[in-house]
């Protein structure tokens, strides 16, 4: 009796013991080869720094919805399981279906369409039920609050031009970024300052509400006249949108010097400048802004040319013809607009949704020691080069595609550059020069992204309306293509000191049935998974039993 005691004893203590040493000891072990169950460590730092209560609403679930779907929400629960792991009592979630919650359709449609109002579209989903194909309303986000902020965030996010399959999973690798950057934005404490400057531009300011609404929640925006700005201190970022004035030397040396000490630029720039000369077609003329030696110097030419893409480019309206005693208006392609659906490997471009672009010209790598360069846009493989100055007339909509002129192959449209920059002005700043006891000949690390589209950050405008039209919609096809995200995601990654958007770099890969060879084998992996567990469950069943009699027979 006294030694089952002990026993007991000992068995408590070591229960103990390691039940202590496991909640100082924690760690977990992810044995998925694409290690879809570990979050990334800038996600980890950001919910173990949580001073407050996280909240998040998921309305990404409820009673019969696709299979794909399910598994995204699966997903979703499964990261927020984990952000609770780091995060601990401040973050709490909730799934919602609206469904159960609201039995009466009005209600139930008033409060969709509040939630859709903060940006979390409803998707119309189809379901096969017992026979039946059923459609259903779902909302596929969620909306995290934090005091007496909140934030919603898409869950549902892709590529548009893949398979709705290849689409769920796209959004089911990007669960994890697109919960922690909204959980970033949402408890930001600072905001990172941008510079815009206005001297530089005339895109009018109606061609820039869009972009400026998606940025000034999370960024504090700044109009710079650079001319009487003595330096750019103070800034985080510059964002140089479709300049269509020279720079001056004066205004050149205080860019250069801003990025030599660590700031971070973004830079939509056209090489050529396209104006419409008669019905019959537009003019391209080359366009020198001044900033081709700058960024030359940092790694990147700016090609004087425009791109014909053959295989990927936008519609417009285009007379093709009399129809009668009128003129016969077609949407027809327009291979001066292409669509950019090729990207690097890069979080900024990851799972992104194909690209607006009108009038881009190409971009060269040149030699720049130490930086290296990220293509992030770029053309399809069946492109022509047109070198300005060069007429783009309308009759080719009517004749016929010669696709031997289309061979000049992939071109780049937008890149990404980080290092240490040299500085334009090294060895040309003499100690007599007042600006000497400031100049950096040699930059600390940063970040430059450079596009030779300047429009890709404008919105149209509704004329008919009198209302700005969202960044990257395409009045005449009624597709609103991702120009935004990716804006967002550079900005997001020049500035992103926590690295939260690494998580966009997170791959699951799908791993689909051979439907084939599961058609032809159907019968055979019927009977191993009927025959044989039964078989197992025998032998198991004849040795116990066997077992038994020889141990009491004894």
């Amino acid at each position: 009796m006294k030694n089952k005691s002990v026993q007991f004893i000992i068995i408590f203590v070591a229960i103990l013991g390691v039940n202590l040493l496991a909640s100082r000891l924690f760690f977990r072990l992810d044995l998925t080869q694409e290690k879809r169950y570990t979050i990334s460590e800038a996600s980890k730092k950001l919910l173990q720094n949580l001073d407050d209560e996280v909240y998040v609403k998921v309305y990404l679930t409820g009673k019969g919805i696709p299979a794909g779907f399910k598994r995204l929400e699966n997903a979703v629960k499964e990261t927020l399981d984990e952000f609770q792991i780091y995060g601990g009592t401040n973050i709490k979630y909730t799934f919602i279906d609206l469904n159960a919650e609201y039995k009466d359709e009005k209600t139930r449609n008033e409060k969709i369409a509040k939630i859709a109002q903060k940006g979390i579209t409803p998707t119309n989903v189809y379901n096969n039920e017992d026979g039946k194909k059923t459609q259903s309303l779902i909302l596929p986000g969620a909306i995290i609050t934090y005091k007496d902020k909140e934030i919603a965030t898409l869950l549902l996010k892709g590529n548009k031009l893949s398979s709705p399959q290849e689409i769920l999973n796209q959004s089911y690798e990007g669960v994890e970024y697109q919960l922690a950057s909204a959980i970033k934005r949402v408890t930001a404490t600072e905001k990172k300052k941008i510079g815009f400057f206005i001297n530089y531009t005339n895109l009018p300011a109606v061609n820039q509400l869009d972009l400026i609404g998606a940025l000034k929640p999370n960024y504090e925006l700044y109009p710079v006249d650079l001319r009487n700005s003595p330096t750019l201190d103070g800034l985080d970022a510059i964002f140089v949108l479709k300049p269509e004035q020279v720079f001056n030397d004066e205004d050149k040396y205080k860019i250069d010097q801003f990025i030599m000490n660590g700031g971070k630029a973004i830079f939509f720039v056209d090489a050529v400048k396209v104006d419409s000369v008669a019905r019959e077609g537009n003019m391209a003329q080359v366009q020198s802004v001044g900033l081709e030696d700058l960024l030359f110097k940092y790694g990147v030419r700016l090609n004087p040319n425009l791109i014909k893409d053959a295989q990927m480019s936008a519609a417009i309206p285009l007379d093709v013809g009399n129809f009668g005693d009128r003129s016969n208006i077609q949407l027809t392609q327009w291979q001066y607009f292409p669509l950019i659906n090729t990207f690097g490997k890069s979080p900024i471009v990851r799972n992104l949704d194909a690209i607006y672009t009108k009038y881009v010209g190409t971009l060269d790598t040149v030699r720049a020691n130490g930086i290296s360069k990220i293509p992030l846009l770029m053309t399809s493989q069946y492109t022509q080069i047109l070198k300005a100055p060069a007429i783009m007339s309308y009759n080719f909509a009517s004749k016929d595609l010669n696709a031997s002129q289309y061979n000049a192959g992939v071109q780049t449209v937008g890149l990404l550059l980080e290092g240490k920059f040299e500085s334009l002005y090294k060895n040309r700043i003499l100690p007599s020069d007042s600006r000497f006891a400031s100049f950096k000949a040699d930059g600390k690390a940063s970040k430059i992204i450079v596009c030779s589209d300047g429009d890709i950050p404008a919105n149209d405008f509704d004329k008919k309306n009198n209302t700005p039209l969202p960044l990257g919609f395409d009045k005449y096809s009624g597709n609103t293509f991702a120009n935004k995200d990716f804006v967002l995601n550079a900005i997001d990654y020049l500035l992103d000191d926590n690295g939260v958007i690494v998580a966009r770099n997170k791959e699951i890969k799908l791993r689909p049935l051979d439907k084939a060879a599961l058609q032809d084998d159907r019968t055979y992996w019927q009977s191993i998974n009927l025959i044989i567990p039964v078989i197992i469950l025998a032998i198991l069943g004849i040795t116990r039993n066997f077992w038994r009699q020889r141990k009491y027979t004894r």
